[in-house]
């Protein structure tokens, strides 16, 4: 069932019919069905094992359904035996992971994001401009770092409004702005308002970094948290996105959770509470919240309505890398 969510109205007393709001979009996003599919058809084409630099994305049971399947993911490249196969985690890599690679002579199937791409893009331009750059983000983060790396000795890192008063660069006028391309939008924009404060000549991109499946499920959250009690967000704890989706709840003043699995629901986390509204970072696979809304009907929650705010139809193709691949080994071309 397909609801307006301008008619998603709070459920009032606990006495109310208990109902899941189902929200969509919800769950993978174009660049993790596309990181997910090559390590699939590497995995189907050249066979087992294949080597993933990091999780292929940040949640725990797609990684270890690949895992079962033959995958075998490292945290660095020298844990890779020379002359394999590996492939890079939808995340990116800088410059130097590349270059590692080339000396140890591995073969590289590459599953960045191509939205993750375009800010590596940025930030090789505005480096080879001249500019200071800005990478609005979380430091520890994966894509962060790849990003980074792009321009090391140019890029600092904010993930602050205080960090930003702290800034110092060699010409203010000089100065550019990137951002992590899974931060909360409205943290995304007090950033942008702050660096803009205090260098009011900063260039920035011409389209925002942050990507369009953080966008929409951000803006689903803010369409129907109001109608609801309580906010369970699937995903793992390390996806950023996820965590940016029960930010926006709890910033909205409703209680919200993230969860990996139906049985991290807590009992107390029910108590009075009428309405449930459930989405999915966007790594998270859609079996995980079928699990969920069938734990929830268990627990009485008879009315399912699935909640639509806006369509999503992105796709990406597939890396130049798999793809000659597969046309070099027609044998296993039928596997596709």
């Amino acid at each position: 069932m397909t609801l307006d969510p301008a008619n998603v109205q709070p459920s009032g007393s606990a006495a109310a019919e208990k109902r899941v709001l189902l929200l969509k979009p919800r769950g993978f996003c174009a660049g993790v069905v596309r990181a997910i599919d090559i390590v699939q058809i590497a995995l189907d084409t050249f066979g087992a094992p294949i080597y993933v630099r990091k999780e292929i994305v940040h949640n725990s049971y797609v990684v270890n359904d690949l895992a079962q399947k033959g995958a075998i993911f490292v945290n660095e490249l020298d844990e890779v035996p020379a002359g394999a196969r590996v492939i890079y985690s939808a995340h990116g890599v800088s410059p130097a992971v590349r270059e590692r690679a080339k000396e140890r002579g591995l073969k590289v199937i590459d599953a960045t994001c191509p939205l993750v791409t375009k800010v590596h893009i940025e930030a090789i331009k505005f480096a080879k401009q001249g500019y200071s750059l800005v990478l609005v983000g979380h430091r520890d983060h994966e894509e962060v770092e790849g990003t980074q790396g792009e321009a090391p000795s140019v890029t600092q890192v904010v993930s602050t409004v205080e960090e930003v008063a702290a800034l110092v660069v060699p010409d203010p006028n000089k100065v550019a702005y990137l951002t992590q391309t899974t931060l909360s939008l409205d943290e995304a924009r007090y950033m942008i308002e702050a660096l803009r404060k205090k260098f009011p000549n900063i260039a920035g991109p011409h389209a925002q970094d942050i990507c369009y499946a953080t966008e929409n499920r951000q803006t689903a959250v803010k369409n129907v948290a109001h109608g609801a009690d309580l906010v369970l967000v699937v995903g793992s704890r390390n996806s950023s996105n996820s965590n940016r989706l029960v930010e926006v709840s709890q910033n909205i003043g409703t209680h919200s959770y993230l969860i990996d699995k139906a049985e991290d629901i807590k009992p107390d986390w029910l108590e009075g509470v009428s309405t449930v509204a459930i989405t999915a970072g966007a790594s998270a696979p859609e079996i995980l919240v079928q699990e969920v809304v069938a734990y929830l009907q268990g627990k009485g929650y008879g009315s399912v309505e699935e909640v639509e705010v806006m369509p999503e139809n992105v796709r990406f193709g597939l890396p130049p890398e798999i793809v000659q691949a597969i046309a070099a080994a027609p044998a296993a071309s039928a596997t596709l």
